[in-house]
């Protein structure tokens, strides 16, 4: 099924690799209740819709697509989900927002079927899509300090340093430490391991207590979305349009940019072209869709499989070993109930993955102001309104008008000035 002579490799290095990716990128079972819980969404939920789309996401990667490639909800989407979403607007509460996730994953299902998924990654500017990655890296940072109180509110500066001598920021920092060391010696597994040495420090200088190791998954809501027409009826009452479209945009340039960068680097790629490439993008959407209707923001393809590839992965052996791993994880609730209740534990991970991000503007063309603007505007105002939809929005607009102050408008494709009148639309008379 997997073709394993083929790739030149074999079992135990596929389940070596599966078990390598796990460990880097295990940590957004942890993560991903803390972010969503601040939008009111049980954890028990989130853990176990975490879980649930990861393994469809990454099932369906080995199953359909054979590609060592690991799915599970995106760091960036959740915090949009919570913080822009649900918490920015007081009549959308979890379960209308998950309704237009779920509406999303609907359409990317339908757009991986067709070719104007394509067609839509080449007519946005690459400035703009590398803007974007780094808003979202900057924004989940800054939450990640906002949460262990590294950073505070200021009545007039708005933000100011927090007290270097509290407990929550004390921990964090060493948390934030180890795992920067373990990165910088290229430990498989820093992020998770970083968690681990934290949590173990603050077990037992008291702030960490555990009331159980194990139980059943629950899923304490049930289905959440059950009924797609009901799902459609609560975008349009809502008008969710942006909303939509941006689980859409990042969720389309995240999984897109990551998959062919860890098949680039697998060797699996054939000259420009990415072989079975609609099913490797159906495992993306999958995963969306199914794990809206559980509890849980859109999913993505994870760098982290990178880890994997680097430890000799090469087929989709690799990624349903993931899944299984993460199957495991399932029965481990308390324990990551536990450890999810102290930011601190969990916050140098969104710090140091926002500063990943941030690498994107390296490829920004600084040196051309109609270029370099729009994706300055989207990396400043996606952290300072809170709002990664607005941030994409300013950019979508400030481009095509720079374009045509500077006598450039025939290279603006016509999507990317549609795009623009709809984000005006939005904003001028649309929640946001």
């Amino acid at each position: 099924m997997f073709k394993l002579k083929d790739h030149n490799t074999n079992v135990r290095t596929e389940i070596i690799a599966g078990i390598t990716t796990f460990l880097t990128m295990v940590y957004i079972v942890i993560v991903n209740p803390v972010i969503l819980a601040d939008a009111g969404v049980p954890f028990e939920q989130v853990f176990t819709a975490t879980i649930i789309s990861a393994v469809v996401g990454t099932l369906w990667m080995a199953l359909f697509a054979n590609y060592p490639i690991a799915i599970a909800p995106g760091m960036g989407l959740n915090a949009y989900f919570t913080y822009s979403v649900v918490g920015a607007n007081e009549n959308i509460t979890y379960e209308t927002a998950f309704a237009a996730v779920f509406v999303a994953g609907i359409i990317f299902v339908i757009l991986s079927l067709t070719p104007f998924r394509k067609k839509l990654i080449e007519a946005i500017p690459d400035n703009l899509k590398h803007g974007i990655t780094a808003g979202i890296g900057l924004f989940i940072a800054f939450i990640g300090l906002r949460l262990t109180g590294i950073i505070t509110s200021h009545p007039e500066n708005l933000v100011a340093l927090g007290d270097l001598h509290s407990s929550s920021v004390v921990l964090a920092l060493i948390g934030l430490a180890v795992t920067l060391i373990l990165m910088v010696r290229n430990v498989h597994g820093a992020l998770f391991l970083g968690m681990i040495v934290t949590g173990i420090i603050a077990f037992f200088t008291g702030e960490l207590k555990f009331e159980g190791i194990a139980s059943l998954p629950s899923l304490p809501d049930g289905v959440i979305v059950a009924n797609p027409i009901t799902a459609f009826a609560d975008v349009f009452q809502h008008s969710l349009y942006a909303v939509v479209f941006s689980f859409l945009l990042v969720t389309i340039f995240d999984t897109t940019g990551t998959m062919i960068g860890v098949a680039e680097q697998a060797g699996l790629m054939k000259g420009k072209s990415m072989p079975r490439a609609r099913a490797a993008l159906l495992a993306d959407s999958a995963g969306t869709t199914i794990g809206s209707m559980f509890g849980t923001s859109p999913t993505t393809a994870y760098i982290e499989s990178s880890a994997g590839v680097a430890a000799g992965g090469r087929t989709g052996l690799t990624s349903l070993t993931v899944s299984v791993l993460f199957i495991a994880a399932a029965f481990f609730g308390p324990l990551v109930s536990a450890v999810s209740g102290i930011s601190a534990i969990t916050a140098p991970a969104l710090i140091i993955v926002g500063s990943l991000m941030m690498g994107s503007i390296s490829h920004i063309k600084w040196g051309e102001l109609d270029e370099a603007f729009p994706a300055f505007l989207i990396i400043l105002s996606m952290p300072l309104t809170s709002s990664i939809a607005t941030g994409i929005a300013l950019g979508f607009i400030s481009y095509p008008l720079l374009k045509i102050v500077k006598g450039q408008w025939k290279q603006v494709h016509p999507l990317v000035y549609l795009f623009a009148v709809l984000f005006m639309y939005q904003l001028a008379f649309l929640p946001h």
